[in-house]
């Protein structure tokens, strides 16, 4: 049996609400691919380069730490340039998070999508469903005392597949959202580290044990 004969057939048997939930499954493979992609191409979670250039800063070595920041591919290395010719000057930490926090808004684009797919899904499988078994249980009243048991399983089951169709397209999503926002959770501490050691290098920072026995 094809795919197209497939589709067709859980068409025919959960009507229109199956119809929908295979468009947002759709939708959610859609947008799953294009974030792989995106995150990909923007060196997400590839930071080796950059990390080394942050160390040679760390260490007071600007020159070396250039030399290195340029080879890297990652999508934070233009911010972590700017915080290194912009060292010592004020407002710009601030000026940093701001245009990393819009970074971080174009690469969790799409998040929400999923997330209401997630939750909206199994509701929707569980509309249709309640249809499913008021459709049942009015034939069941329309057949009087000849009721056919195995009609009415028949019915019961078909409204039933509404219910499992929304859960087989939120499981997944859900599962592959909560992936891509510990992704990016550790994005952000990544990136507040980089700007932390390029703002304030452990060489300049002051001794504090040295402070406590002045």
């Amino acid at each position: 049996m094809s795919l197209f004969e497939t589709l067709s057939g859980l068409f025919a048997l959960g009507g229109p609400v199956v119809a929908v939930l295979l468009v947002m499954s759709v939708l959610t493979m859609s947008v799953v691919l294009y974030k792989i992609w995106q995150f990909s191409v923007s060196g997400v979670g590839r930071h080796r380069v950059l990390a080394d250039a942050l160390q040679l800063w760390d260490a007071g070595e600007p020159a070396a730490a250039n030399e290195r920041l340029h080879a890297s591919r990652s999508y934070l290395a233009p911010f972590v340039g700017k915080a290194m010719k912009g060292h010592g000057r004020a407002g710009v930490d601030d000026r940093l998070d701001a245009e990393i926090a819009q970074a971080f808004a174009t690469l969790e684009r799409g998040f929400r999508l999923l997330d209401t797919i997630a939750q909206i899904a199994p509701l929707l499988g569980l509309f249709g469903t309640v249809l499913g078994m008021i459709d049942a249980f009015r034939s069941l009243q329309d057949a009087g005392s000849t009721v056919d048991p195995s009609a009415l399983a028949g019915g019961i089951w078909i409204a039933l597949l509404t219910t499992a169709v929304g859960l087989a397209v939120a499981i997944p999503t859900s599962m592959v959202l909560a992936w891509f926002e510990s992704r990016m959770a550790r994005e952000r501490v990544f990136a507040d580290k980089a700007l932390r050691i390029v703002l304030v290098p452990e060489n300049v920072v002051p001794d504090l044990t040295e402070a406590n026995h002045a």
